[in-house]
């Protein structure tokens, strides 16, 4: 009996749904109330690693997980990626410092790797891809949802009960989606031999750390030009060649370095490493300008973010129309220019222009987001039988969870380098961690006139240049869409 004809695939598509929720919401409730964690806990210095140690994990994990989805099916591995990112997202909730609270990501991250690839995967699954095409009209709400009741959930629990309940609002929707997917999705028995690249994702793991650790510590714990700053970039080096290798030898490698063959799906994956760069940008500090140098409340401060998860759906469920008509080249380069456009935006942004400049800024990265991706994950997983497709949806997350975790890398060292900079310059004896004081009402109060503008002129400097970076990166996905051939999507002949 056929997958379809044993699948409920509405009730699939609905577990399916509240998963990427959960996956979803989790982005716009932290990053909203990051600033007042920050705040609370202390350590600013360390807030880019709040990001980074959940975005480490979750892109060395994916790619085990996509292959354990291919080998032992997409059920058993997701309920073992959601419990985990669970225990994560509960241990979260009962820090009591930044380090803790990075210790309690990494593991959120150690499960957060299964469950956006394999709930997209599922899909590709039970649909076809003119289905699949249209079906990302519905699947996109679910940002548009989250986006609109994230940042509020999240300014409520921060300002009326605690920031620990942003962690674990995940835990009953997360398992209510583990009971739809148990009960409706039935898969075909497929035996196939199981053969892990443990060795794989050892060698990626220790490049990725070790790049991360140069990338967010340097020029703080130790200098650029430092014996241990050379030796973390050769240790990264060695392992990614080590892994590259590995996975040209393996048996049944994290990536199949085949598939990129198709130009469709290198270049897309392409793009998306550096949209899940410009992402984690927008997410991780749109929250702090908007509190710390604009002075709006956290919930004010989630309504820039929702524009952008707004303006994401609707594209997404627009592109799906576009995609079958004209193909991904046209779609991706729309959005490649509502790329462009909304990192000028922030290029030019300043406080007198106030949240709604913000917004809008935000609203034309949605824009982009959502051409892009929708148009990358219906033709990647077209393109390949159903014995890859797992495989190829997690490699397409890799890159965009990789450009995730060099973003948030780039930037914090961006941040807090221009910060100590501004204040060299200017003579002001700040460190890093005083922005602490910024970004809450309470916090602005207590601090001096004088000093509350130099620290807020320093914020807003430093982040100034973050929004460059971040335009550089759109320029880039802009110029690498244009290789993408033309053409229409297709459908494997072994679906």
């Amino acid at each position: 009996m056929s997958v379809r004809k044993e699948t409920k695939r509405p009730l699939v598509l609905a577990a399916v749904m509240l998963a990427m929720f959960v996956g979803a919401v989790e982005a716009t409730i932290v990053t909203t109330a990051m600033p007042t964690i920050a705040s609370e806990l202390g350590g600013f210095s360390r807030y880019s690693w709040i990001f980074s140690s959940y975005l480490l994990m979750s892109t060395v994990t994916v790619l085990i997980y996509g292959k354990l989805a291919d080998l032992f099916g997409r059920k058993p591995v997701f309920f073992v990626g959601l419990t985990i990112f669970l225990i994560g997202s509960i241990l979260c909730g009962f820090a009591v410092s930044m380090e803790q609270l990075i210790i309690y990501r990494l593991i959120q991250g150690m499960g957060a790797g299964a469950v956006m690839p394999i709930a997209t995967t599922i899909v590709g699954d039970i649909y076809s891809t003119e289905e699949r095409a249209k079906i990302q009209g519905y699947l996109s709400s679910v940002w548009g949802i989250s986006a609109v009741s994230g940042p509020v959930i999240g300014g409520l629990l921060v300002q009326y009960v605690s920031w620990q309940f942003v962690f674990w609002v995940n835990v009953p929707l997360g398992l209510l989606a583990m009971v739809g997917i148990y009960l409706f999705l039935h898969e075909p028995k497929e035996l196939r031999k199981a053969s892990i690249d443990y060795k794989g994702a050892f060698l990626l793991t220790v490049a990725l750390s070790s790049l991360l650790i140069w990338l967010v510590e340097g020029g703080q714990s130790f200098d650029r030009t430092s014996g241990t700053s050379i030796l973390l970039l050769l240790l990264s080096a060695v392992m990614f060649i080590l892994f590259f290798r590995q996975e040209k030898t393996a048996q049944d490698p994290l990536i199949s370095f085949s598939i990129w063959k198709n130009p469709v799906i290198l270049y897309a994956n392409l793009v998306s490493l550096t949209t899940g760069i410009i992402l984690i940008g927008i997410s991780s500090y749109l929250p702090t300008y908007v509190s710390g140098v604009m002075e709006q409340r956290a919930i004010i401060a989630g309504f820039t973010l929702t524009a952008m998860s707004i303006g994401w759906p609707l594209a997404s469920s627009l592109a799906g129309h576009l995609l079958l008509r004209f193909g991904p080249f046209l779609v991706s380069f729309a959005g490649g220019i509502s790329l462009v456009i909304g990192s000028m935006m922030f290029v030019f942004m300043n406080a007198n222009l106030g949240p709604i400049w913000a917004a809008c800024s935000s609203f034309f990265i949605g824009i982009g987001m959502g051409l892009t991706n929708t148009s990358f994950i219906v033709t990647i997983q077209g393109a390949v039988p159903r014995s890859q497709r797992g495989s190829a949806t997690a490699a397409n997350m890799f890159m965009k969870n990789f450009g995730n975790t060099i973003g948030a890398s780039v930037f914090g060292a961006i941040l807090n380098g221009t910060l100590l900079s501004y204040f060299a310059k200017e003579k002001l004896v700040y460190s890093v961690d005083d922005v602490n004081s910024l970004l809450t009402e309470e916090g602005r109060l207590i601090i001096p006139h004088q000093e509350l503008v130099g620290l807020q002129n320093g914020l807003e400097s430093s982040l100034h240049w973050v929004y460059i970076a971040i335009a550089i990166f759109a320029f880039i996905s802009l110029l690498l869409i244009l290789r993408i051939p033309r053409g229409k999507v297709y459908e494997h002949v072994n679906n």
